[in-house]
């Protein structure tokens, strides 16, 4: 499918804060695809001046956000339950722009069932254009954890996938070893470098228009060790973009449900031999339903921003099997089996709650991301530039980040991009809120109750490639929002010292916070674990931001 101008049908006196993402799919492009009509005509989707070497300041385009899902299964992988059309129709349903189908790998699905699915997601294309579905695959990566990977719409996408697969998957190869002490780990991450670097090659001679990689549920086992984090992402950059700041299986915990263990995401193992040894106990947990790795305030995300190279996060439902529902598995008929057809049967209905741990998708977590352009490839390149914030239970409803030299005009520069300036030069950080107009899924209306401004400083690459500590990063600023309704705007002045710097965004509900995992002085209110057994999702939110570079000359 080609790339589409957005139409000019909305309101233009809307702000771009103002998006309302959780109606259905078509009545949201409605509502924000034609905010900036005129400027995407322009072609304003050009890389910031700084980018370019054009001197100080910088102006980033005005942006629609669609919002979307990179991780969801259906009866195509062998440990899922839905089809394909209930999943769709849950997506539409909560106001997803865009779906990445993403089943895992394994024999039966690379010689059948990405084949079948891939037939289904022609027709539903065909039928809604308005939806953007991809398809995808959860890669088993060698030595390590889970990734999604997906390709832009073309005649290659399915023949990517499983040529990828059959070549480079760890299961499938038998390459799953990591631990520290084998004699095969060395060689089966190699392979995922290698793996990537395929990828990169596919896109670069135009075999598929795009592909993008993000790690999943990075801390679930521990077995992502910050060397390879980094090594996957300097192998490719523009492939591997970063990672989930938030697992799915968001309803594990809720009281009463899975049992006394349960914690959100499903975040409930140990250290085993295969983990890296590195990561301290508290690392295998959800903060606030975020993974270790993000919700630390100067742990691992924060040590790769300060390289000063953008390393995005996401959000998503990685739905199996959704939380109260009644659909069990069907039975497989004489001879059939995953192996030699590549797709589970259908489910049947059994008006009987069900064993689950997931959210249909787009009913808790949203990933958000701004395009200047309606359509598939629009979506990936946000997605690249960093163009990406988060949500859980709908808590916002729009988010709008801007930095800008106070002695420049325009917007200024937004998420994932880049700002030039001089030392000591005064800055303003624009944080433009719309709060939720409509009760969520669960039948609340949440309210924001605090926004924190983390700032970190750039150092460049970092001599330890496991390292997990950003010792110059903390909350810098806390603005307390209770009570605001409807779309504000937050100005924040900033000062550029001697160095590069970065700053990020994240915000909640206000219901549960402490000290963050590295002290009060680094973060005083930041998410913490729930107790085992006792993890309400809807009650303890929070949103994200991906972070803005400012690059200082001279730092």
């Amino acid at each position: 499918m080609t790339e589409q101008q957005l139409p000019s049908w909305a309101d233009p006196s809307v702000s771009p804060a103002s998006l309302d993402a959780q109606g259905t799919s078509r009545r949201h492009l409605l509502r924000s695809a034609g905010l900036f009509g005129a400027a995407f005509a322009l072609g304003s989707a050009a890389a910031p001046a700084a980018a370019a070497g054009r001197g100080f300041g910088g102006d980033d385009p005005r942006l629609a956000y669609l919002v979307g899902d990179h991780h969801v299964h259906s009866v195509y992988s062998h440990d899922a339950k839905y089809l394909f059309s209930q999943l769709a129709r849950a997506g539409a349903r909560y106001g997803l722009d865009w779906m990445v189908f993403n089943e895992h790998s394994n024999f039966g699905h690379a010689h059948y069932g990405a084949k079948l699915e891939h037939q289904e997601i022609l027709k539903a294309r065909a039928e809604n254009p308005r939806q953007l579905i991809f398809q995808g695959l959860e890669w088993y990566i060698p030595a390590a954890e889970h990734a999604t990977v997906f390709a832009a719409p073309g005649p290659h996408e399915v023949d990517l996938l499983t040529q990828f697969e059959l070549a480079y998957d760890g299961k499938l190869l038998g390459y799953a070893e990591g631990s520290a002490g084998s004699p095969d780990t060395a060689r089966n991450e190699a392979h995922a470098v290698k793996a990537i670097q395929w990828l990169a090659e596919q896109r670069r001679t135009g075999y598929v228009d795009d592909v993008l990689v993000l790690a999943n549920h990075p801390l679930r086992l521990g077995i992502d060790s910050p060397h390879e984090m980094r090594n996957w992402r300097d192998a490719a950059p523009e492939i591997v973009i970063g990672m989930e700041g938030a697992p799915g299986a968001q309803g594990a915990a809720i009281p009463g449900w899975r049992g006394t263990t349960s914690i959100r995401g499903e975040y409930e193992n140990k250290p085993s031999a295969q983990s890296w040894s590195g990561y301290p106990a508290d690392a295998y947990l959800t903060y606030g339903g975020f993974d270790w790795a993000t919700a630390t305030v100067g742990g691992l995300w924060d040590s790769m921003l300060a390289e000063g190279r953008l390393f995005s996060i996401t959000t998503n439902s990685d739905n199996h099997r959704t939380v109260f529902d009644t659909w069990k598995n069907g039975d497989w008929p004489a001879g059939q089996n995953f192996d030699n057809t590549g797709k589970l049967p259908d489910p049947v209905n059994t008006d009987t709650p069900q064993p689950g741990s997931d959210f249909w998708p787009g009913e808790f977590s949203r990933t958000h991301v701004g395009v200047t352009r309606y359509g598939y490839r629009a979506v990936m390149a946000g997605m690249r530039a960093g163009r990406v914030w988060l949500d859980h239970g709908h808590l916002l409803d729009g988010l709008d980040v801007r930095i800008k030299r106070d002695c420049d005009f325009g917007p200024g520069v937004t998420l994932g991009g880049r700002l030039r300036v001089r030392k000591g030069e005064k800055l303003t950080l624009s944080v433009t809120v719309t709060t939720a107009s409509r009760p969520n899924p669960q039948g609340i209306l949440p309210e924001l109750a605090h926004v924190d401004v983390i700032r970190g400083a750039v150092r460049g690459p970092a001599t330890d490639r496991d390292a997990w500590r950003a010792p110059d990063t903390r909350v810098v600023h806390t603005q307390d929002v209770s009570g605001r309704k409807g779309t504000y705007t937050l100005r924040i002045p900033l000062t550029a010292g001697d160095e590069s710097f970065y700053v990020r965004l994240r915000g909640s509900d206000g219901n549960r916070h402490g000290a963050g995992y590295l002290g009060a002085t680094v973060d005083p209110h930041g998410p913490i674990p729930h107790e085992p057994g006792n993890g309400d999702p809807w009650a303890d939110t929070w949103f994200y931001a991906n972070p803005i570079f400012v690059d200082v000359a001279g730092g």
